[in-house]
């Protein structure tokens, strides 16, 4: 690999950032000691910071020469409500919270870039390091954006980067177009008529019309939606009743639906409605249907893909580098930043969790999980990737 030799050299640095922040979780706009973390150190670096975009978001701006081109690199900083198994020193302190997805990880990567280009960084232009809050289902991107980001910032374009199990240390991956789904969820309620079990010709029992909604909204996948086209619709909870022998008035079926597309995701919703409905409606019950869109599909931009991709080669090698990775039914909000600016999103490797010190959970080394740990040897990578994507952009 051709990492940065000052940045290895700040390796040991970032480890001890990154393990603070592993220890002192904090979940969706409530990161306020992460941001004085991140702004203290961007301080003691020189660099100017600008807060309160999204609530805890910030932004550190490293100018150097005379273009008006600027580049923004975008680092997450919540964590999940996730119980931490994992006893080694630097697991959380915080009863119910944890970086079980590596955010703590991307903020330090995001750090040591900062400094570098701060102290040494060859190039022409702005680059604005974004250090956004509320990723994990808070929409921190959207929040940052409507508080002004983008024109307080103005950036040509804007890139970000996520850790992937499973991935050997020293890949990355990014594909051109699609690579994470839209997130939306369901709730839908219908209300029938409660009566004894044993006089069932007395109601209308919902729990009978909730099992043929969920069976026929299959239908929307397998007859509804083109086969070439991905989408996928998941019922992960049913709630009714209250007793064996009890009909009860409503039963509710909750759950998510992903695609890669906003045409797709318009056929769902409207068939899932319109089949809720007209079922019920043969039932002679009704029906509460809410659909809500909360993220939606990232798109990488195919030139800024392709210039990434050289970038990450040009650090691991062109084998080391997967160009067309396969995209994931997971979403970020990095979507709505890629909404307004031109970009991409790529994955860096994790490794398989053998890096994980004496004291790590049982369970597998996988994102949202409570053995899960970032793999320090990622800090001096991603950094590096950092840096060398800002110059090479900004010399364009």
């Amino acid at each position: 690999m051709h990492l940065i030799d000052p940045i290895v050299e700040l390796a040991s640095e970032l480890q001890q950032i990154r393990r603070d922040i592993h220890a002192h979780p904090e979940l969706c706009f409530e990161e306020h000691r992460t941001a004085d973390v991140v702004a203290r150190k961007l301080a003691e670096w020189g660099i100017p910071v600008i807060r309160g975009l999204g609530v805890t978001g910030l932004v550190g701006v490293i100018r150097k020469g005379r273009s008006d081109r600027a580049i923004g690199l975008r680092a997450d900083m919540d964590a999940l409500p996730v119980q931490e198994i994992n006893t080694f020193p630097h697991a959380s302190r915080h009863e119910g919270k944890m970086h079980a997805c590596g955010h703590d990880g991307h903020t330090a990567m995001l750090l040591g870039a900062a400094r570098h280009l701060s102290t040494h960084g060859n190039f022409d232009g702005t680059v604005y390091v974004i250090f956004q809050p509320a990723e994990e289902g808070g929409g921190g991107a959207r929040r940052m954006m409507d508080d002004g980001l983008f024109e307080k910032c103005p950036m040509d374009a804007v890139f970000g980067m996520h850790n992937w199990p499973g991935a050997a240390v020293g890949t990355f991956g990014v594909t051109p177009g699609p690579m994470m789904a839209s997130s939306n969820e369901f709730e839908v309620t219908i209300k029938g008529k409660g009566a004894h079990a044993a006089q069932p010709h007395k109601g209308i029992d919902p729990i009978m019309i909730a099992i043929q909604i969920a069976q026929s909204w299959q239908t929307i996948i397998t007859r509804n939606k083109s086969p070439i086209d991905a989408g996928v619709l998941s019922i992960t909870q049913i709630h009714a009743g209250s007793a064996t022998n009890i009909i009860p008035d409503e039963a509710t079926l909750i759950g998510t639906v992903r695609t890669f597309t906003t045409e797709v995701l318009d056929l769902i919703e409207t068939r899932m409605r319109a089949i809720a409905q007209h079922t019920a409606a043969a039932f002679d019950a009704n029906v509460d249907f809410r659909f809500k869109r909360n993220y939606p599909p990232l798109i990488n931009h195919a030139e800024e893909a392709a210039f990434a991709a050289e970038v990450m080669k040009g650090i691991v090698g062109e084998t080391n580098v997967n160009a067309a990775v396969e995209p994931t039914m997971g979403a970020e909000d990095f979507a709505f930043m890629l909404q307004e600016k031109r970009g991409c999103y790529v994955f860096i490797g994790n490794g398989e969790g053998a890096h994980r010190a004496a004291g790590h959970g049982l369970g597998p080394c996988n994102l949202h999980n409570p053995s899960y740990d970032f793999n320090d040897e990622l800090l001096p990578i991603g950094a590096t990737y950092w840096v060398r994507l800002a110059e090479a952009y900004l010399r364009q």
